[in-house]
């Protein structure tokens, strides 16, 4: 498919400026990438530019060329709201911090701490408590602690007004976006296998606190889109990534049997192939 080079419209003022990486083999050095990863990036543009999350260090040069394309010469970033400090995530904010100095930093308690420690950012910072707003012209962002889905200073950004969630790492998946961006575009039997793959190796062990972070997704009512930090952006069926989550985070399996064998000579693969007629037949 075409590879993606502009700016893409989320919806009213919401743009996609993310990068799509098909260079790294391994996510986070462990987790092949058969077809590489997103860094999901949106800019808003209101009265106040509002970037929430930025990129992977190697990926900034994209990331400012889309911005630029959005905001025209002469205009900055207001803000740049952090939900998640990992380095894929916030690996451009000191360099967007030197091009636009005028620029907020918006994140917790917690994320004040990490971009201390990570960036010896400390200036400009504003503090975010659980279900505050920040209002920038035609709508306000609301702002959630979701700590442990899965890093402690972890939120989600909540745009009421085109009922869009930034939900950062949750509800993402491996796999860049070549050709389509939206749940409607892409072939999801194969992101969903890669948004179970994220699941499983990097926030499923975080379970209890994924189940607390959807109630209070769920307490917001109709959501529309769920804009995550990797993979497609749901538009179509955003409940249904919603319910994958829920069923995955309380363990719930579908009905069903493996059969483990080993087989040097294949008679122990003929049992098992029995054995795997006999449940079909008696299912």
């Amino acid at each position: 498919g075409k590879i993606m080079t502009q700016a893409i419209n989320v919806t009213r003022g919401i743009h996609w400026v993310g990068v799509n990486d098909h260079q790294t083999d391994l996510f986070e050095s462990l987790w092949p990438l058969p077809r590489g990863v997103t860094y999901n990036s949106y800019l808003i543009d209101d009265e106040k530019a509002v970037l929430i999350d930025t990129v992977k260090a190697p990926f900034m040069t994209d990331l400012l060329d889309r911005i630029q394309e959005i905001l025209g010469p002469g205009r900055g970033l207001d803000f740049l709201v952090i939900n998640h400090m990992e380095p894929d995530h916030s690996g451009a904010v000191k360099i967007l911090k030197k091009l636009f100095p005028e620029m907020k930093i918006v994140g917790n308690a917690k994320t004040k701490d990490l971009l201390e420690s990570f960036y010896f950012l400390t200036d400009d910072l504003v503090i975010m408590e659980d279900g505050d707003f920040l209002d920038i012209g035609s709508r306000k962002l609301q702002f959630f602690t979701v700590p442990m889905v899965h890093w402690p200073e972890t939120m989600v950004t909540w745009d009421a007004s085109t009922k869009t969630l930034f939900s950062c790492d949750a509800f993402g998946g491996f796999g860049a976006l070549d050709g389509g961006l939206f749940d409607d575009e892409v072939d999801m039997n194969y992101y969903e296998g890669e948004i179970l793959r994220y699941f499983s190796n990097i926030v499923g062990r975080y379970s209890p606190q994924v189940q607390k972070a959807i109630e209070k997704i769920k307490g917001l009512g109709d959501i529309g889109i769920v804009a995550p930090s990797h993979g497609p952006v749901h538009r179509k069926h955003p409940v249904r990534i919603i319910d994958l989550y829920d069923r995955w985070s309380r363990h719930e399996t579908e009905c069903g049997a493996v059969i483990v064998f080993g087989s040097m000579y294949g008679n122990t693969q003929k049992t098992a192939d029995a054995v795997a007629r006999a449940c079909l037949l008696y299912t």
